[in-house]
């Protein structure tokens, strides 16, 4: 097995994202954040964007996000991709999302998550 790769994240803004899906509705709201996603190559500052489903409820959804800093956070909430997402899932979601703000420290990484075979 080989070392993690470790970086140090100072500045770097995190964010913790709780949503609730109207019942039945995890799907359709997993399928709107997988597409969006697929077009963060435009938020250049946002540097980690992770998509969780929560194993206990089948309605809640989990998003953990690093940004390079408050202005990529801001960019990113003023990114196109993020405004449709915004017009996407308000119909699909059973109240407004929990954001909790983080401050990241360190990352520690498995080398083998990086392989191209594990990449979508």
């Amino acid at each position: 097995m080989s070392e993690p790769t470790h970086a140090l994240l100072p500045d770097r803004v995190g964010l913790l994202v709780r949503l609730t899906a109207n019942p039945g509705m995890r799907p359709a709201l997993l399928d709107a954040l997988n597409r969006y996603a697929d077009g963060l190559g435009e938020e250049p500052g946002t540097e980690m964007y992770v998509v969780h489903t929560d194993p206990d409820d089948e309605n809640i959804v989990w998003l953990y996000e690093i940004f390079t800093d408050d202005e990529a956070q801001r960019a990113h909430q003023g990114a196109d991709g993020f405004a449709e997402l915004m017009t996407e899932i308000p119909d699909l979601l059973g109240g407004p999302p929990a954001v909790l703000r983080l401050a990241p420290l360190r990352m520690s990484l498995q080398e083998q998550v990086l392989r191209d075979d594990l990449i979508l």
